[in-house]
């Protein structure tokens, strides 16, 4: 771990989020093989995310019978989904929710939430409201304590389709947090 990684995450936008989100113990190194599986779903899981959250933002207010029937397809998809959600990770099955900052070199997170000992590696799963029951899941490893209740944890190198992939949904988090703070001055 280095410092490097910590100034590249600094300089990097980040989101800061309230999730429900845990860690496990990871052995270190992990294995190619499980890198590739831990790639391949959280591939699904940001592909997931992208779809239901951009649904989101595109549709807005019009008087045109096909955006109306639109609306209507969204709030029925979205209705699906929660039901899924339900199923899958009822709210009683979930971790409880962490604030922590993250993108895809790294996370700050609540020092209590790294399993003991965590010189090892770890497995953070992050849980977002739009899909709770597919979590992103990073592998990663302790790079330093912050202070005596803030850890960084740097995640191992991701591919590129990943990493970019992790980058447009902390954009869009970001953008979502900027149109709503401009919602309230205005």
């Amino acid at each position: 771990m280095t410092a490097s990684s910590w100034e590249e995450f600094e300089q990097r936008l980040s989101s800061e989020e309230n999730l429900h989100a845990d860690c496990e113990p990871l052995v270190w190194p992990p294995s190619p093989e499980r890198l590739q599986r831990l790639a391949e779903r959280n591939a699904n899981t940001l592909a997931t995310l992208d779809a239901l959250e951009e649904r989101r933002l595109d549709l807005g207010d019009d008087d045109n019978p096909l955006m109306q029937e639109m609306l209507r397809m969204d709030a029925k998809l979205t209705a699906l989904v929660e039901i899924v959600n339900q199923m899958l990770a009822p709210d009683a099955s979930l971790p409880p929710r962490q604030t922590l900052r993250f993108n895809a070199i790294g996370a700050v997170l609540p020092s209590a939430l790294l399993p003991v000992p965590a010189e090892e590696g770890v497995l953070l799963r992050l849980r977002f409201d739009a899909c709770r029951s597919l979590p992103l899941e990073l592998a990663g490893r302790l790079s330093h304590k912050i202070d005596e209740s803030q850890s960084y944890v740097e995640f191992v190198n991701h591919n590129d389709a990943t990493s970019d992939a992790i980058e447009r949904l902390v954009f869009r988090h970001h953008r979502r947090k900027v149109a709503g703070a401009r919602q309230q001055l205005g």
